[in-house]
């Protein structure tokens, strides 16, 4: 989701440039003052890794604040924020490993930029994976001291530490679900959607927007409208992730669409296809879907399956669901009018982005 995906008229890119300013800042002092000779070069990378975000979780988070009625200096809003897309930091670069994928925002991942700095061949691969672990851990502590140093009263602190707790709990169980099933072509749609609800949903647009609305000292009503309007979207949102990582522009998306072929996610245009393909086509699927070696012609034969047994069809309705689910939760929300407009912008990007 880019700038020029949303309405000329939305505030929700307005806090980007503080957002990215301060992570600058703070990576570039953090590299300045490593404690241990030849640690910059890592911080530094981290902080390049960090430039190429779309910001949609730490954004939220403003537009959380705004809708509990935050007002006036948003700077505290901003840092906290930031403190969100440091632990979103740790968990792409996680993930990347976990999923063994080549590439991230159209560069190589932070686990293979690793490996090719090595100076010794038989070693790259485990310092790569060992050096991004590490990384990824050195940016999770940082969102932690950004996050600590947050002023706000201590009663609003406590909710949000507990919003921030139930985030990255919630997505580790998700992650964990997702790994589970990884293989397993035959997962049922309730399980595939547990996981889509707690590695993505609540992660992606529920948490965040609640973290913010309790910066601003929301009370229960605004909470649970936050809850209603992010779960459906970020369900949406990770649909529209399943479609994109297999019929989308690589140039567009910064990531291969056989990374998730050739590891064997299963989801939800799997799962769909073969509820209703028959023995032949549920063999293709089985032979080419987890094949390592799958190449461009093999991925375009998946899509064909996919397409022809309108399994896309199926999802994209799915989508369009549960866009209509949250633009609805919007009239009953408690929030602000400005929120409001900016929700529904979002909603419109999430749904129709094509990166």
């Amino acid at each position: 989701m880019t700038a020029e995906t949303l309405a000329v008229e939305s505030d929700f890119f307005a806090p980007r440039t503080a957002i990215d300013d301060l992570l600058f800042e703070f990576l570039t002092e953090k590299a300045r003052t490593a404690p241990v000779p030849g640690q910059s070069p890592l911080i530094l990378m981290l902080r390049d890794f960090i430039s190429g975000g779309k910001r949609v979780r730490p954004l939220l988070c403003v537009t959380g604040w705004i809708a509990a009625g935050g007002q006036g200096d948003a700077a505290h809003a901003v840092r906290l924020a930031a403190s969100i897309e440091l632990a979103h930091t740790c968990a792409l670069i996680h993930d990347d490993i976990m999923d063994a994928s080549d590439s991230r925002r159209g560069r190589p991942t932070v686990h293979r930029a690793l490996a090719d700095r090595h100076h010794v061949p038989r070693l790259a691969q485990q310092y790569g994976t060992g050096g991004a672990i590490l990384l990824g851990d050195l940016a999770l502590v940082w969102s932690d001291e950004l996050l600590h140093t947050t002023p706000m009263p201590d009663a609003h602190r406590a909710r949000v530490l507990h919003c921030v707790d139930l985030a990255r709990s919630e997505l580790i169980a998700g992650q964990h679900l997702d790994l589970l099933t990884t293989g397993r072509l035959h997962a049922s749609v309730e399980t595939l959607l547990s996981v889509i609800r707690y590695k993505t949903a609540k992660y992606t647009i529920e948490r965040p927007l609640q973290v913010g609305a309790a910066l601003a000292g929301a009370g229960p009503e605004v909470m649970n409208a936050c809850s209603a309007y992010g779960i459906p979207l970020g369900e949406a949102f990770q649909l529209r992730d399943d479609i994109l990582g297999v019929f989308g522009d690589p140039d567009r998306t910064g990531k291969s669409r056989l990374d998730d072929l050739r590891e064997g996610k299963c989801t939800s245009l799997v799962v769909h296809a073969l509820r209703v393909c028959g023995p032949a086509q549920a063999d293709r699927l089985h032979t080419l879907i987890g094949d390592p070696d799958l190449g461009e012609q093999e991925a375009a034969e998946v899509c064909s399956i996919l397409t022809s047994t309108g399994a896309r069809r199926a999802v994209e309705r799915m989508i369009e669901e549960r866009y209509r689910q949250a633009l609805d939760s919007l009239a009953l929300a408690p929030f602000p009018a400005r929120a409001v407009r900016t929700l529904k912008d979002v909603a419109e990007a999430v749904v129709h982005r094509t990166a």
